[in-house]
């Protein structure tokens, strides 16, 4: 799929792995219509885009209530037009094992980044099928193929991406819509900083990955994209691992869990929050 003169819309766009995408969609000469909760920092990256020569609009949404992803699309479709290209990369929520997960947690998690990347891919398609033309990318965690102690409900989250994506392509063969998956490993982005105690539950196997940057992801996402590929692992150590994992399950879970998670003494993994 050519990039240039191509309508995006990206979700989580405010920093990370979304901030570069929209960056790199900009100067590649896409317009980007940019999704993110946070207004502030979402209109900067925006500006952002504009100085580098692009054309960007910020629209503030919080897609974990499907009010506002309706609302979000109408008004993406109002204002900048069907998109050619749809990046579902918002998602959220902390490393924790079942018993220190709440429902209400485990509810947040499933609802962004899976239900928000499925309201908003429902929102366009029609307009894409009919078309005949489309792309849809679903970014994803390397959880998503490879399960590790003590993240459990995360992990769930981005298994969720990996089947959507599946599905996707299945329904929608012959439509001329295509899907991307991209899962990668350790990003230096905000996330750790905002969810203590996750960066520690990393198995010590995929420590030994190198940590990409957003700018790498957003690059080999695109790339990705331009190849019409259906999957796009990085760093080159996860998609190793995935590929050990498909051929030889029970040796590579059992080297993850060897250096994963411990619960701790006495057996319990804390008490699970409230509300």
């Amino acid at each position: 799929m050519q990039i240039s003169g191509r309508l995006a819309v990206v979700t989580g766009a405010s920093s990370g792995i979304g901030e570069a995408a929209a960056r790199l969609l900009g100067r590649r000469g896409a317009r980007v219509a940019l999704v993110a909760r946070s207004q502030g920092p979402l209109e900067a990256v925006a500006a952002g885009v504009r100085t580098g020569g692009g054309t960007a609009w910020a629209f503030p949404a919080d897609l974990s209530r499907p009010e506002e992803i309706a609302r979000v699309a109408a008004a993406i479709q109002a204002e900048a037009g069907l998109p050619d290209l749809l990046v579902n990369n918002a998602g959220a929520g902390r490393w924790r094992a079942v018993d220190e997960t709440s429902l209400e947690e485990a509810a947040e998690l499933i609802a962004v980044p899976y239900l928000a990347a499925f309201g908003m891919t429902r929102a366009f398609l029609p307009g894409m099928i009919a078309r005949g033309s489309g792309w849809i990318v679903n970014v994803t965690s390397a959880v998503a193929h490879l399960m590790v102690p003590g993240a459990t409900a995360y992990g769930v989250a981005r298994w969720a991406m990996r089947a959507f994506s599946a599905g996707l392509r299945a329904d929608l063969r012959g439509t001329g819509v295509g899907v991307t998956l991209v899962t990668a490993g350790k990003v230096s982005t905000p996330y750790f900083a905002h969810n203590p105690g996750s960066e520690e539950r990393i198995p010590r196997i995929a420590r030994l990955a190198p940590t990409l940057s957003p700018e790498e992801v957003a690059e080999a996402m695109l790339r990705g994209v331009e190849r019409e590929r259906r999957e796009v692992l990085v760093p080159r150590l996860v998609r190793f691992l995935v590929w050990a994992h498909r051929h030889w399950p029970g040796p590579v879970g059992a080297l993850i869990d060897l250096g994963g998670w411990r619960r701790p003494e006495g057996g319990g993994a804390g008490r699970a929050p409230h509300g």
